[in-house]
């Protein structure tokens, strides 16, 4: 039996994920294991902290805190997780202040190995045929170390580095190309390096606006939000979603948020974007001609003033809060039309969903 679980209140109706993922091309249904066909949320911990660690929301409702610690005779997982990237049958869970990534089975959370040599300051992954790519900042005060390492899959070794601009942040794959959007680091960045996964080399960066945060691809299309700069950074710039074509990868489009909208969290279901602004969550079609006035709805009942994490999938809403930053985290989860149907606590700073099915 499971321990550290915690029956979820249900106000309507019963709760179901999808029963397939990008990730993982298996046809069968049949449960691989206690985490299969449910929804893992990354807990970041505090910095220094070494309280990072993994919950589980089945599909029957059913959440299960510090997954890793319970199911590896209580070993912790680290200080500050980072990324969770979910290829074949392992989850790879990188830790960025404890400079690893640890490899386990995705439906078990059996600990299959620690990943070190070769990572400094790992902060996101993503897969291109049996290598993982994980992007490192080095030293954060040195901006020319900063670096690409790839994983060799078969061996969990990290084999070589290519070089990138600093601040290397979120990566995505998309036909044997890599996208890295590069947040700067302790500075602030403005591009995205394309990276051909066959011959493991840089091949262009491309121009897009102030403090990239999150990246999507639709339809040969690449969708890079951008914060844009704080107000303390001196001269504070709005945001910016900007539209690569992927064919040529040349900007096709641009859109410019007001000076002081500073967006994040963006990800694309059933062909719309979805975004957040402080309390806000909006939508659009991929394709719109302008950006929405007005959010679908707001988090400012449940006290959620900047949405920490986020995630959209079978007209559900995923939002993390991480309070105070110290206690343990809340997710709520809202229709899509912003209805609450569900609140529960997780760890703390929840930082990412991820969807093991």
């Amino acid at each position: 039996m499971k321990l550290n679980k915690l029956i979820v209140t249900v106000f309507a109706g019963a709760f179901f994920f999808a029963s397939c993922s990008s990730d993982d091309d298996s046809s069968d249904n049949e449960p691989k294991g206690a985490y299969d066909n449910g929804l893992l949320i990354l807990n970041e911990g505090g910095f220094n902290a070494g309280n990072a660690s993994v919950s589980f929301l089945s599909e029957a409702n059913e959440l299960e805190n510090n997954v890793f610690s319970t199911v590896n005779g209580g070993a912790l997982l680290g200080d500050t997780g980072q990324d969770i990237g979910l290829h074949g049958d392992y989850a790879y869970i990188v830790v960025n202040n404890s400079h690893k990534i640890e490899v386990v089975n995705r439906y078990t959370f059996e600990k299959v190995v620690t990943v070190t040599a070769g990572l400094d300051n790992p902060r996101y992954i993503a897969f291109s045929g049996n290598k993982g790519y994980v992007t490192n900042w080095g030293d954060p005060t040195d901006a020319t170390d900063d670096y690409v390492a790839v994983l060799d899959l078969s061996t969990n070794t990290i084999t070589s580095n290519i070089g990138v601009a600093e601040g290397p942040e979120v990566i995505t794959e998309n036909n044997g190309k890599l996208y890295v959007a590069h947040k700067g680091g302790y500075g602030f960045g403005n591009t995205v390096s394309v990276i051909n996964a066959s011959s493991n080399t840089f091949e262009i960066a491309v121009t897009v606006g102030d403090v990239p945060n999150s990246l999507a691809v639709e339809d040969d299309r690449l969708y890079v939000m951008s914060e844009g700069l704080p107000s303390w950074a001196g001269t504070e710039t709005g945001g910016e979603l900007t539209v690569v074509n992927l064919s040529n990868n040349t900007v096709s489009g641009n859109y410019t948020f007001a000076d002081t909208a500073h967006p994040a969290n963006l990800v694309i279901e059933d062909d719309k974007l979805y975004y957040t602004v402080d309390d806000g969550i909006y939508s659009m079609d991929v394709t719109a001609a302008a950006l929405p006035t007005a959010p679908l709805f707001t988090t400012t009942a449940q006290g959620v003033y900047g949405v920490y994490s986020f995630e959209v999938k079978d007209d559900k809403v995923y939002v993390g809060d991480a309070m105070d930053y110290n206690s343990n985290g809340k997710v709520y989860v809202y229709s899509i039309t912003g209805s609450i149907e569900q609140s529960f606590t997780v760890g703390v700073i929840p930082a990412g969903f991820y969807f093991n099915d």
